[in-house]
């Protein structure tokens, strides 16, 4: 009999649900007959129980002996509680078969809480309910009565590493009747060596204790778990010095290790010798299963979990691998394996590496805090990587290399101290859906004829850019959302060439795509807006293709050539841009065509400082500014576009801007259709231009231009005006049906402010009243000269565009022609000049 007071837990609560289990029979062992079906005690101990309703002394059916009558029926439940805690489990499970009141009784929690605990040492039940699985419970959140009693039926076939208790066990027989088939061991060695002569079926249980440099090869399907009471994995430690820890070989591939400390700690942490040591070496054609351990290694050669071979398929989860002086996971030469839930940090160098076509499946591990990579994947290592938190770490989050080609999906990579993800040297990989964000570089890197694909992230508030793309860097950018970066949402250079589609590029603190240094790539349907710099830039050498993409509503450009960017820029929807749609400056000749390019709040396409480019058959419409600016020695191609609904003019030309203008349909422009100015000289050969609110065209300030077979009618203020001094040469062009405004007001005596007001400039001859005191900015209609100033000194200064600053009321007598004044400022001869970028911004 044992006594109370040898076990703990006697004075706990019991517990108040049940469960039945089914567990094969064993001789001399608890068995489903007599140990279910008891009900529990509620109350706190033996001496505080409700008491029991007595029976009655009269037998109905049968006559019963006095003493046994006493003893089924009267005696009071604290007294056959008491006597039950002297039984160990056999005579207990026998005593509930003796009645129904000793069923209930014999079943109470406490009672079996107290024997569990002697036997397993666990505070909390240890439920083995199938081969391979093991975890512990509440027993005050367990859906049956008695888990303790149940837990004890799952574990009960175990044999024992308990150093120092064997001998006591075995030299005291008597007081462990009823526990002859239980086995204990001293060490883990000879518990191995009796699973080898077949003395037990393999279930090992390893109690607290350090254990230090046992030869621990398993070579068949053992069951080894730690016991201890509280955190049980801290209290059961295992660790050598000299050799691998634990060793899995073949014929060890349902072996179970779990709930114990695994520790590699050579004296020599550095020597080479320690090269092929570990904490655990998992090698070919075996897949044992690794649960809830803490796994360190203070060797800076070896890794601390090494699953090496064809046929290496460990089930690695719950384990905790940190703190160690080299790798923390290593699965190499065709190893595979279910890795999960597993804690994996402080790893001097990655906390998992994957090499030689390893294919490991690796899922919602916690990898973070690495002194080097958090998983590296080289030399044609594969996997698949699933629900990770990878985070923290020194050098990238992910890392891909050589040829590996790993599978990455629904992962946050984040607070990375480089990088996120890193792809170089022809690596490859799909990564999918993924969370990547606030790392201090980039948020993926791909170079050196590395092509992944990047498929469905999120990839957000980075310290720098959201991808990066250099180095002949190639891969699929699909379907990712990408905004809130400090730089560039994606930038391609030295003659990458990627497929970027499908993307959200948006609200970066920078630029949306950026390509520079003679980069390429296929940029298709992607929606690019609200980004504080332009939304896409291409510049020195580059020749992307950009095409069927929404890029709108930035705080800068729509898309930005300069410096020899080139490329195409076809079928876009460029809208809603701070400043002008697109620009082209410094060289750069793209082709622009089929685009829709509108709303700016400025022009929409500006080609200035030697720009060049081929721009056909876009539409381009309803901007602040020209529909099309071009100006400083820059000489474009605009071919069948049309270019209409303008709130300022079709195309303006000047400072020495020159271009080739042909075909193009430009109507319904608040200005003049085409504007030419300041020693420009464009020719315009087959252009329609009508439906003007103001001039067809106008050439002003010593700008020439070539015009042949042009069709100008329908504008308002008329078809052609030339400025005085202006030479055109002129070839087979309509000018037909104009509405004549300017020469029908000045016929009619009116004064011409009257039919621009300040936002047009009508161009007629415009005069200086020097007894108004005028200014070299004022000028004035010859009908004012000839009705508000008669009989004044005038002068007249040329023929050109202006609107009338008599007529606006800015002069000192009020105009008699025009009506009421609308106090203008000063007369300007020009359209008001585009925002250009400034290219310092940028860099």
């Amino acid at each position: 009999m044992v006594a109370e007071e040898s076990g703990p837990g006697a004075q706990n609560s019991p517990y108040q649900l049940r469960r039945k289990t089914l567990l094969p029979k064993r001789t001399a062992c608890p068995t489903k007959s007599n140990m279910e079906g008891a009900s529990t005690s509620t109350t706190e101990n033996f001496g505080h129980r409700a008491k029991r309703a007595r029976v009655s002394g009269k037998s109905q059916d049968l006559s019963a002996a006095p003493a046994e009558q006493y003893l089924q029926e009267k005696l009071p439940d604290e007294v056959v509680l008491k006597i039950f805690s002297y039984l160990l489990e056999q005579d207990l499970c026998r005593a509930a078969c003796v009645c129904k009141r000793f069923s209930e009784l014999a079943n109470d929690p406490i009672l079996w809480k107290r024997l569990y605990m002697e036997v397993f040492e666990y505070t909390r039940p240890m439920m083995h309910p199938e081969p391979g699985k093991f975890y512990q419970i509440n027993p005050e959140e367990y859906e049956h009565p008695n888990p303790w009693k149940e837990s004890f039926q799952q574990l009960y076939k175990g044999a024992h590493v308990k150093p120092g208790f064997a001998e006591h066990f075995y030299s005291n027989p008597a007081r462990y009747k009823g526990r002859e088939n239980m086995l204990y061991y001293d060490t883990i060695e000879d518990a191995l060596g009796g699973v080898q002569e077949a003395h037990f079926d393999g279930l090992i249980f390893v109690h607290s204790g350090i254990y230090t440099d046992e030869w621990i090869y398993i070579e068949s399907p053992i069951t080894m778990i730690g016991a201890a009471p509280g955190k049980v994995a801290d209290k059961v430690i295992i660790e050598n010095t000299r050799d691998s820890t634990f060793v899995f070989m073949e014929g060890s591939e349902d072996a179970y290790v779990g709930y114990m400390t695994i520790r590699f700690n050579p004296d020599d942490k550095s020597a080479q010798h320690h090269n092929a040591h570990h904490c655990l070496e998992i090698t070919v054609n075996c897949s044992p299963i690794i649960d809830h351990c803490i796994i360190r290694s203070t060797c800076t050669v070896g890794s601390a979990v090494c699953v090496s071979g064809q046929g290496a398929c460990p089930t690695i989860k719950h384990c905790n691998i940190s703190d160690c002086e080299n790798v923390g996971l290593y699965i190499t030469d065709h190893a595979q394996g279910i890795y999960e839930d597993n804690e994996i940090s402080n790893n001097a160098l990655a906390g998992i590496w994957v090499k030689n076509h390893g294919n490991p499946i690796i899922r919602r591990n916690h990898i973070h805090h690495g002194r080097d990579v958090g998983v590296f994947t080289f030399d044609h290592g594969m996997g698949y990587f699933e629900s990770c938190n990878i985070h923290r770490n020194r050098i990238a989050g992910f890392e891909v290399k050589a040829y590996a080609n790993p599978t990455v999906v629904r992962c946050e990579i984040h607070h990375g101290q480089t990088g996120g993800i890193y792809v170089h040297e022809k690596g490859r990989g799909q990564f999918i859906e993924n969370k990547i964000y606030a790392n201090n570089f980039a948020g993926v890197w791909i170079t050196s004829n590395s092509d992944p694909t990047i498929r469905g992230n999120s990839i957000f508030n980075g310290n720098q850019g959201g991808v990066y793309i250099f180095g002949d860097g190639r891969g699929l950018i699909e379907g990712n959302d990408i905004y809130g970066n400090a730089l560039a949402g994606i930038q391609i250079r030295t003659n990458s060439c990627p497929i970027v589609r499908h993307n959200k590029i948006h609200d970066g603190q920078h630029g949306g795509i950026y390509v520079h240094e003679k980069g390429q790539g296929v940029i298709e349907e992607n929606e690019v807006y609200s980004n504080t710099l332009a939304g896409v830039w291409v510049t020195t050498g580059s020749t992307p293709v950009l095409r069927r993409n929404r890029i709108h509503s930035g705080k800068q450009v729509g898309v930005y050539f300069y410096d020899n960017g080139h490329g195409v820029l076809e079928d876009n929807d460029i809208y809603n841009h701070m400043y002008s749609g697109v620009q082209i400056r410094t060289g750069s000749n793209p082709k622009i065509r089929r685009n829709k390019i509108w709303g700016g709040q400025n022009g929409g396409i500006l080609v200035y400082n030697s720009g060049l480019g081929c721009i056909e058959d876009n539409e381009i419409f309803d901007n602040a500014m020209a529909g099309v600016w071009i100006k400083t020695d820059s000489n474009p191609t605009l071919r069948r576009n049309k270019i209409h609904d303008g709130r300022d003019g079709g195309i303006c030309i000047f400072n020495g801007g020159r271009g080739l203008l042909e075909e193009n349909d430009i109507f319904r422009n608040a200005q003049a259709g085409v504007l030419i100015s300041t020693n420009s000289h464009p020719v315009l050969r087959k252009n329609r231009i009508f439906d003007g609110f103001a001039a067809g065209i106008e050439i002003t300030n010593h700008a020439t231009a070539t015009l042949e077979g042009n069709q100008i009618f329908n504008n308002r203020f008329g078809g052609l005006f030339l400025a005085s001094g202006v030479n055109v040469t002129m070839k087979d062009n309509k000018i037909m049906n104009n509405q004549d405004a300017i020469e029908k007001a000045v016929s009619r005596g009116q004064c011409l402010y009257k039919i621009s007001s300040y936002t047009s400039y009508p161009m007629h001859d415009f005069y200086r009243c020097h007894t108004c005191n005028t200014t070299d900015r004022n000028a004035i209609c010859v009908n004012c000269i000839k009705k508000c100033h008669q009989g004044h000194d005038v002068e007249f200064i040329r023929h050109d565009r202006f609107f009338c600053d008599c007529g606006a009321g800015t002069l000192s007598n009020p105009c008699t022609l025009a009506g009421e004044p609308t106090h203008d400022t000063d007369t300007l001869y020009d359209s008001a000049p585009p925002i250009e970028s400034n290219t310092l911004q940028h860099n």
